[in-house]
């Protein structure tokens, strides 16, 4: 009998894991000890070497649910004595190695006492164990003990402390354990006071408001959602005026999946990605059917579905047996509600407001992603996947913080070969959401015991992630917005040689100083060369182009017309005044306020117009989604273009599309002109294809691709949009040429 030291990584704290070890020790009959350190867990057991590979085999094999091993070494040691196995104190040092689970959705078990009369949880709202329920919304700083999360308040009735106590009970060392007796309690009330009302009776109080029709705010496990009735017009339309949404979807929770399937076309995997503990937000192709709002998702043929993930949503949905509305607590650009405070700022929105009493730390939005060739693109990573750990392929010399991008912004810290990178933020324009920035970084800084050495940011001079590193008394490095998209997938992925990067997206400063967002990239994780790009093109009135597609087309006319443009007799050209048209040729003429771009996702914009699809967007990616449900796979032909010394030029595609009518023969040759040129340039490379950017969720686009050509490397773990900069800037080793 010799005694073993075995070194767990991974996401192995707050998972069961070290009860699951002591279970399989007492199953073997060795005896030892167990605890968290900062790296994860470790292991000191007594056993004979052929028992030690069958022990250590279990582990690898049968890990709790939501354990993540990243790596697991054993290795024998001076003999020491045992009698028995036991779970002793924490040891750590300093900075912290371990990996934080995210948010997850009730566990079956939970869910069925929950539903149990006789179980002395039945009906509670905040019910939980060591498998399920909130881990990062709740914790302030590692290791992952009650002391350190936002339960420290709540101090456990004798019954709690029982199952608390037992390694054998799957509550043992649950930090969010609790009950009606000693955990948190919900109240409600309307905008001006409180409802006084039992426990038991404020859900099916809260079903009946929103079956009469009524907004209500509900405290959901990263912060607030704002719901109603997703079959009522009338709420529907008055929750998009109130928060001020005139388009963009709204994610639809439904009770189960037979609900869902009444509502959308879903696959094998889509059902799969529903119904995991992670429980996102997925967009599907819309059944055709008079169940939901019209007000939903207007203009386009995609709803995002959500299965319940808390006992709130799960209790209310029991006894709605309607969808619901469940979208952010948040004013457009404005950080998620996390506490009453923020959610009293939108009392203009809602007439009641259901919530807990216990704080939340850090806030985590719902994920959003969608299937193709059965792999996930995410719109966004947040609850259920975030905060998410990367292996990096080599130990970094120093701490490094990647601070991302402006838009659908992420932060990132990297240390040793781990990199963690945060739920979604958002975009860091107000106030507000600058503090929220600084926010979640000061959180990773807090948890990891964190100090950067280094800070790894974009290029863009006036991006607020810019001038906050600026700010710091940190030395810094910046990395280009396009390298970082596609850099951040070699990272993933762990490719190490040379690749044909596609980055395509609304916008990002290039080391011209323009505005890139159409480019091929040959690179890898050391270098990268801007081989070939779009034609570049003004943005009239720069800003107000973004949100005015109509600008960007009638810009593309302008380059390839000239002053011809304004006798021209187009769908752009007559959405336009005579005089609003000679006052913007002068503006384009002059390039006042119009910088150049290359962007792919400013020519969806103008190729919208074109078609006469829509002329003023009021959302990112507007264009786009609605683009895709007039794709007609039928229809095989593309448009002509020229690609000559490093430019592709469309001023034939151009032509061509305002000598038709047919916005389904546009929009389909245009997709498959973008394909077309991505083939030729990767054909001439020779080189593996790697997508980034933006534009790349765009579904239909990406299948068309991945038709075309047979391996196609993504992101499966961040989205292709902004999310994913932060991962992208964390070499500091870059050679351009």
């Amino acid at each position: 009998m010799n005694s073993y030291q075995i070194s767990i990584s991974g996401v192995v704290q707050g998972v069961g894991f070290r009860p699951f070890v002591y279970n399989l020790a007492s199953k073997y009959g060795l005896c030892g000890v167990v605890h968290n350190d900062s790296y994860g867990v470790k292991i000191i057991i007594n056993s004979d070497s052929e028992m030690i590979e069958k022990f250590v085999g279990d582990i690898k094999t049968d890990k709790p649910l939501l354990a993540k091993i990243d790596n697991i070494e054993f290795k024998k040691i001076a003999q020491k004595q045992f009698d028995s196995f036991e779970i002793i104190k924490t040891k750590q040092t300093a900075q912290q190695y371990t990996k934080i689970p995210p948010d997850i959705s009730i566990c079956k078990q939970c869910q069925g006492e929950l539903n149990d009369s006789a179980n002395r949880r039945y009906g509670y709202a905040f019910i939980t164990c060591v498998s399920c329920g909130p881990r990062w919304s709740i914790i302030r700083s590692l290791p992952y003990d009650r002391a350190n999360t936002s339960f420290d308040k709540f101090d456990m009735c004798e019954k709690c402390a029982v199952e608390y106590a037992d390694p054998k009970d799957r509550r043992y060392h649950a930090q969010p354990i609790g009950c009606f007796d000693c955990g948190p309690v919900l109240s409600l009330r309307d905008t001006n006071k409180n409802i006084k009302i039992s426990q038991q009776d404020m859900i099916p109080k809260v079903a009946k408001y929103i079956k009469d029709g009524f907004i209500v705010a509900i405290k959901g496990v990263g912060g607030y959602h704002l719901v109603c009735n997703a079959t009522n017009d009338k709420v529907v339309k008055l929750l998009r005026h109130r928060k001020q949404r005139a388009h963009k979807p709204f994610a639809v929770m439904i009770k189960d999946i037979k609900t869902a399937k009444t509502l959308a076309t879903i696959n094998t995997k889509e059902q799969e990605y529903l119904q995991s503990p992670q429980r996102p937000v997925v967009v599907l192709q819309e059944n055709r059917n008079d169940v939901l709002s019209k007000y939903i998702a207007p203009n386009i043929d995609k709803i995002g579905l959500f299965l319940p993930y808390s006992p709130i949503h799960i209790m209310l949905l029991d006894i709605l047996n309607t969808p619901i509305v469940a979208t952010s607590a948040n004013i457009s650009g404005e950080p998620l509600c996390m506490d009453s405070t923020d959610i009293d700022e939108l009392k203009h929105i809602w007439h009641f407001c259901l919530e807990y009493n216990r704080d939340i730390l850090n806030s985590s939005d719902d994920s959003v992603l969608c299937v193709v060739d059965d792999k996930p693109i995410f719109y966004r990573v947040a609850r259920g996947f975030a905060p998410l750990s990367i292996k990096l392929p080599k130990k970094l010399d120093e701490n490094i913080l990647c601070v991302g991008a402006n838009q659908k912004s992420t932060v990132c810290i990297a240390f040793e070969n781990t990199a963690v990178i945060s739920p979604h933020i958002g975009d860091i324009e107000s106030i507000k959401s600058i503090k929220h920035f600084e926010k979640n970084i000061n959180n990773l800084k807090n948890i990891y015991n964190f100090t950067p050495q280094l800070i790894s940011m974009d290029k863009h001079p006036s991006y607020e992630s810019v001038k906050y590193s600026l700010k710091q008394n940190t030395k810094t490095t910046k990395v280009q917005h396009h390298y970082a998209h596609i850099r951040s997938v070699l990272i993933e992925q762990n490719i190490n040689h040379k690749v044909l990067g596609v980055s395509w997206d609304g916008t990002g400063y290039g080391d011209d100083g323009t505005l890139w967002g159409g480019e091929f990239i040959v690179c890898d994780t050391k270098f990268y060369k801007r081989v070939c790009s779009f034609k570049q093109f003004k943005l009239i009135g720069s800003h107000k182009a973004i949100k005015e597609p109509a600008r960007v087309a009638l810009s593309i006319l302008f380059d390839i017309y000239g002053k011809k443009t304004l006798s021209l007799n187009c769908h752009t050209t007559r959405y336009f005044t005579k005089q609003q048209l000679d006052t913007l040729y002068v503006v384009w003429q002059k390039g006042i306020n119009s910088p150049n771009t290359s962007s792919v996702g400013r020519l969806f914009d103008a190729v919208a117009s074109l078609c006469d699809l829509i002329h003023i967007i009021t959302y990112e990616g507007q264009s786009g989604a609605m683009m895709e449900q007039y794709f007609d796979r039928n229809i095989t032909q593309s448009y002509d273009y020229d690609i000559k010394d490093g430019k592709i030029d469309i001023s034939k595609m151009i032509k061509q599309m305002i000598s038709e009518n047919d916005k389904i023969l546009i929009i389909s040759k245009f997709y498959r002109t973008l394909v077309d040129i991505i083939y030729t340039i990767y054909k001439q490379e020779a080189s593996p294809l790697v997508l980034g950017g933006g534009v790349f969720q765009n579904s239909v686009l990406v299948g068309l691709i991945k038709e075309k050509i047979q391996r196609v490397c993504m992101s499966n773990k961040l989205p292709p949009n902004d999310g994913a900069i932060c991962l992208g800037q964390i070499d500091i080793n870059l050679q351009q040429y």
